[in-house]
């Protein structure tokens, strides 16, 4: 499978790679001139390109061909209640492989792990790293956002514009049942270990967010939100 890289620029005749990712291209890829690679600049377009110019600071390549892929719709948001043991990180690395728009960080009331101080900037980084090695290892043409660490009051904002369906093991509510307006971004909240606290259910479905439940089995939280997209984008036929 060819390397894929993110761009600093891109067009229907060249390209270029700069920092990190020249770096990576010219010293662990070991990237050489007259190669040919897979790039693209994280907003639809992606070009089959051969390495001209090869350095650790900058990469030049010719663009072969070039095409430009529509922005998947609807947009899902995975809000990733934050998580010990690196199970939050297993969720949204997940969760970019498969398509997921945007992932938020959760400072749920159950979270035993806490960013706070210094903390809310650094695990921000971290999630931002693993969600662009996730989505080059997944070759997708639309790079996945990472937004700031989120409060509950944060998603009861949400609500208002989006279609916000909180898992839920014991929700009456299938998740494939669940009404889903065209025109809305779809919202999947996941709680920590010990799930979604009743005050924090009852303040999001007072401000228009639905329970849903995947099925029979209750997952881990590393596991829910990925599950939960997969579904929706076989539903949704985002997987075409």
């Amino acid at each position: 499978m060819a390397h894929f890289y993110l761009a600093a620029s891109l067009d229907d005749a060249s390209a270029e790679l700069t920092g990190e990712e020249a770096r990576h291209a010219a010293q662990v890829a070991r990237l050489r001139a007259g190669e040919r690679v897979v790039v693209g600049d994280g907003r639809g377009r992606v070009a089959d390109a051969e390495a001209v110019s090869v350095a650790r600071d900058r990469v030049l390549l010719d663009v072969h061909a070039l095409r430009e892929e529509p922005e998947p719709s609807p947009r899902i948001v995975l809000v990733q209640a934050l998580a010990k043991g690196g199970r939050d990180e297993a969720a949204i690395q997940a969760a970019t492989e498969l398509g997921v728009a945007a992932v938020v960080p959760w400072q749920a009331a159950r979270s035993v792990s806490r960013w706070t101080g210094p903390k809310a900037v650094t695990g921000v980084e971290r999630w931002a790293s693993i969600v662009r090695e996730a989505g080059k290892q997944s070759m997708r043409p639309w790079a996945a956002a990472v937004r700031p660490l989120a409060t509950t009051a944060d998603l009861e904002r949400l609500a208002a514009d989006a279609s916000v369906l909180l898992l839920e093991p014991a929700a009456e509510l299938p998740l494939l049942e669940a009404g889903l307006p065209a025109d809305r971004a779809i919202v999947l909240v996941v709680g920590p270990e010990g799930g979604i606290a009743p005050e924090e259910r009852e303040r999001l479905e007072s401000a228009g967010a639905t329970a849903v439940r995947l099925g029979p089995l209750v997952l881990r939280t590393s596991t829910a939100g990925p599950a939960a997209l997969a579904a929706l984008a076989a539903r949704l036929d985002l997987w075409r």
